[in-house]
């Protein structure tokens, strides 16, 4: 893949993508209460040991740093190359990235087989990305096989097929993934901004490249520009997990050690010439529009002034700060923020503002001006400074408490703003002054010379139904064939062990009904906590009230009985802490702040303002943006899979309406919220370097006086029978690409043995990359596809099987043939042992993986609450895994997957 800028717009509790990539968006926390949690001294806090890291660099001038993490027995290795899209030849703006595509492909000693079976087998996490001036490549994988992640690191470093035979075929892939990107209308807008701010330079363009340069390139040119890049002088290699630095650094360098360094490119200079702006005016086939302000901003080159720009990208996104308050708080917008990304020579400010289908657009940006022009010329205040640098600090803490968050964190500082480690960026933050904030917001704000882009939203056509695409012809998948491995990979992989649990979490539950879990861990710089209230709208909203739940969430943010919105919002600022409130919240907070933001967390679920005044302004603006949303073409595929996959009158059909919430009122609104927020279907989860029974007493304190009326309503959606075979066509005149969603009703359950079965038959289809069936039939041997997933989906009640890929049109009708063919083959054969062998690997080893991050940890407890399976299903499920055989697997496939049933919903052109 490629990345571009990573940014989001919080809307509703909706993240609306601006690119491909979404970054975070963190609130804030404060107060003054002591926790009695333990914390650790502030300056273990808020930075990583670096003491512990270890760096070298090699004769051959490859960048070593290996950070110990022992949060899970997990690895995340990240390889660097100091080579993007900037560097790419005049007339070849994709040439990066579709090297990086070539580099699955094979080297002189490893097939693509090979590197995909071997790249499944250790769990399956293994991905890469193309940037302006870096390409990575990354894998998580247990601690035992960080040797093998390394060596297929090296082999590719040492060469590279790209045979024109294998550049032919992934061709068909990455213009798949073109065509995708085009269907994007914020990608398409983007890319006509970024034009326009970087005219003339290498940053006119991104990653992604495009269909006529892709033509036009050979496997020759390919290799030519790996062999110029790929040298490890060129390169920088993160290491991050339970590793002996020691031992994993003596294996670096005997891998690495023998490749020969070369002689480097010049890399091509950024020279900008002053903004020749065009205001860019599209639609889009979102439900709600987007206006934004794009602005040149500092390159991470000069530390200090990104630093700058960052502090005020913060402080420009609060709440409190004039965009929300003086747009979304007073109705005129459905939702705002302020991003800044940085490039080396240069970077990308903008401002972005959501509204309804309808809207008064150029109203909106000539607010939006007004506004951003007052704070270029009058500044912020000194506190405010301080309160972003809060919220920073703790942000950067919390990425780091994940493996492969860390190792990004680290390859973000030391390979691409060369830096020395992400404590000097944090140090350039700190370093920031009010002074220079202002001049920064001075210089870039005041002056109008930003790029204006506006999306307008446009609906399409309406669904229809058809009897489907193409003629009976049959394209029966081959089977994936059986992979020798090198020794070196095939020794360690052999053998599959059940994993065992590395957390030992703490499970209580409060007087009032509340479920408490303590994942106490000394590996995490913040503390998370994530809480959930099981709910499920479709049954709990009255009759004519659908939407009633939106409103709700929205009215959750003006503040508390308490505080007003802007003291609530300066209460959290004083903590730097990152909160989300509603039947889905969150906090994540400093140790020494635990406890104040418990409090601070539960006096919002628990004691919402909800003023009447504020209810007037959201109910219109959620009414409107309902509106836009159910026009869209998404919002008709949603539909049109549901009324496919259930009976007629299933709750889950139901839906908001402009008129719905529009009739909504004050007191419909406080009865939905008593009826809902109840702390006998609530759940707690704290994951950080704390005390399980003083976290206790923190969360009685500030959760234990909640008490639940009544008895707990039915949140549990009916059991629904098998669905009839259907395809929908959703036109979406936004899209070049159509989006294919197929799935059908299953009649089990997560706890029954078949469903592992299922489970593991689906890894053979699509897991592991090239290694599956499908990966392999659609995308490597044919160029139908650039992606396609799938999963079994189970609830406390319903079970789904569920396939998604991208095509274009001409396209369409193979793909879905193969899918149905390969199930019925799933169905008539069994799976081979090498099959069975590295479906078993992938899931066993995945449960390892799926604990290297807080967020992972905190979100799988709250995910088999939700559906009622056992804290330590993963566990379970391996052990299960392990013993299941081939001839249970087809068993399984012919007892529950009907290929002829499958719901087919197509979005965007007509399949051809």
């Amino acid at each position: 893949m490629y990345r571009v800028f990573s940014t989001r717009l919080i809307l509703f509790g909706t993240a609306l993508a601006w690119s491909a990539l979404s970054g975070a968006a963190l609130a804030a926390d404060a107060s003054g209460q002591p926790s009695t949690a333990q914390p650790e001294p502030p300056a273990a806090r808020q930075a990583p040991d670096e003491t512990a890291v270890k760096r070298a660099t090699l004769d051959n001038g490859l960048q070593v740093v290996i950070i110990p993490n022992r949060l899970a027995p997990a690895v995340t290795t990240v390889m660097n190359y100091d080579v993007g899209s900037r560097d790419t030849p005049e007339g070849f703006p994709g040439m990066a990235h579709a090297q990086e595509h070539m580099m699955f492909r094979g080297t002189d000693t490893l097939s693509a087989a090979q590197i995909s079976a071997i790249s499944a087998a250790m769990g399956g996490q293994f991905n890469a990305d193309t940037q302006d001036e870096v390409t990575q490549y990354y894998f998580t994988v247990p601690a035992a096989y960080v040797n093998v992640a390394l060596r297929l690191h090296a082999e590719r470093m040492k060469s590279v097929k790209d045979a024109q035979a294998d550049w032919a075929a992934e061709r068909g892939a990455i213009e798949q993934e073109v065509a995708r990107d085009l269907s994007s209308p914020s990608y398409v807008a983007y890319t006509r901004l970024r034009e326009q701010l970087f005219d003339g330079t290498p940053y006119a363009h991104d990653a992604l490249g495009t269909k006529d340069s892709f033509d036009a390139t050979t496997g020759k040119m390919l290799k030519a520009f790996h062999d110029k890049w790929y040298a490890p002088n060129n390169a920088t290699l993160v290491i991050a997990g339970d590793v002996d630095t020691k031992a994993t650094l003596a294996t670096v360098r005997r891998l690495f050690g023998g490749i020969a360094k070369r002689p480097l490119p010049e890399t091509a200079p950024v020279k900008l010439s002053p903004v020749q702006a065009k205001p860019i005016r599209m639609p889009t086939d979102a439900g709600y529009g987007l206006a934004y302000l794009a602005y040149r901003a500092p390159g991470t080159d000069d530390p200090q002034a990104h630093a700058a720009a960052q502090v005020l990208a913060k402080i420009l996104s609060n709440p409190r700060g004039a965009l929300y308050s003086q747009l979304v708080a007073t109705g005129d917008s459905l939702g705002t923020q302020f991003a800044v990304d940085g490039l080396r020579s240069s970077g990308i400010a903008f401002a972005a503002a959501a509204f309804p289908a309808g809207a008064d657009s150029d109203k909106l940006v000539e607010r939006m001006r007004a506004i951003l022009g007052d704070i270029g010329a009058n500044g912020v205040d000194a506190d405010a400074v301080e309160d972003a640098k809060r919220q920073l600090i703790t942000q950067a803490a919390a990425e780091q408490d994940s493996i492969p968050g860390q190792a990004m964190a680290w390859s973000q500082a030391v390979a691409i703003d060369r830096m020395p480690s992400p404590q000097a960026e944090l140090n350039a933050l700190e370093a920031v002054t009010p002074e220079a904030v202002n001049a920064l917001a001075g210089r870039m704000l005041a002056a109008d010379n930003s790029v204006l882009t506006v999306l307008t939203p446009q609906g399409s056509g309406a669904p229809s139904n058809s009897g489907g695409f193409g003629g009976g012809e049959s394209f029966t998948p081959k089977h994936v064939e059986d992979v020798t491995l090198p020794e070196w990979a095939a020794k360690p992989l052999a053998r599959i062990e059940v994993p065992h649990p590395t957390t030992k979490p703490v499970v209580s539950k409060l007087d009032n009904g509340m479920r408490l879990i303590v994942v106490p861990t000394q590996a995490t710089r913040a503390v998370h906590v994530y809480g959930s209230i099981r709910t499920e709208p479709a049954l709990q909203a009255p009759a004519r009230q659908e939407g009633i739940d939106a409103v709700l969430d929205q009215m959750l943010s003006f503040g508390t009985k308490k505080h007003d919105r802007v003291a609530y919002q300066a209460a959290l600022d004083a903590i730097g802490a990152d909160t989300t409130t509603g039947t889905d919240f969150s906090l994540v907070v400093l140790p020494d702040h635990l406890g104040r933001g418990l409090d601070l967390l539960a006096e919002n679920e628990l004691s919402p303002a909800l003023p009447k005044k504020a209810f007037d302004i959201v109910r219109p603006q959620i009414a409107a943006a309902t509106a836009g949303t159910i026009g869209s073409p998404d919002f008709h595929a949603g539909q049109a899979m549901k009324r496919g996959l259930y009976p007629k009158d299933d709750p889950s059909l139901r839906h908001a309406t402009a008129e719905s919430v529009n009739s909504l009122s004050y007191d419909d609104l406080t009865a939905y919220y008593r009826q809902v927020f109840r702390p006998d279907l609530a759940s707690l989860v704290v994951v950080g370097h704390v005390d399980p029974a003083a976290v206790k007493k923190d969360v009685e304190r500030a959760f234990g006086g909640w008490q639940a009326k009544g008895d707990a309503p039915d949140v549990d959606l009916p059991p629904v029978p098998a669905n009839e075979p259907a395809t929908i066509q959703v036109p979406d005149d936004a899209k070049v690409q159509d989006t294919v969603q197929l799935a059908e009703t299953l009649g089990l359950h997560e706890d029954q043995r078949d469903y592992r079965a299922l489970e593991l038959g689906n890894q053979v289809l699509t897991g592991g990359f090239y290694a599956s069936r499908l990966y392999r039939e659609l995308r490597a041997e044919r160029g139908l596809v650039y992606y396609i997933h799938s999963g079994i989906d189970a609830s406390r009640t319903r079970t789904h099987l569920a396939f998604e890929y991208g095509a274009l049109p001409d396209k369409v009708a193979t793909a879905n043939r193969l899918i149905a063919d390969a199930l019925t083959q799933m169905i008539d054969a069994p799976v081979s042992a090498a099959e069975l062998h590295r479906a078993r690997a992938e899931l066993i080893r995945q449960v390892a993986l799926n604990q290297a991050s807080a967020d992972a940890i905190g979100g799988g407890l709250l995910s088999r609450i939700e559906r009622g399976a056992p804290l330590d299903a993963p566990y379970r499920a391996a052990a299960a895994y392990q013993k299941i055989d081939a001839d249970e697997i087809q068993a399984a496939f012919k007892q529950w997957i009907r290929p002829d049933d499958l719901v087919r919903v197509i979005q965007g052109p007509a399949p051809g």
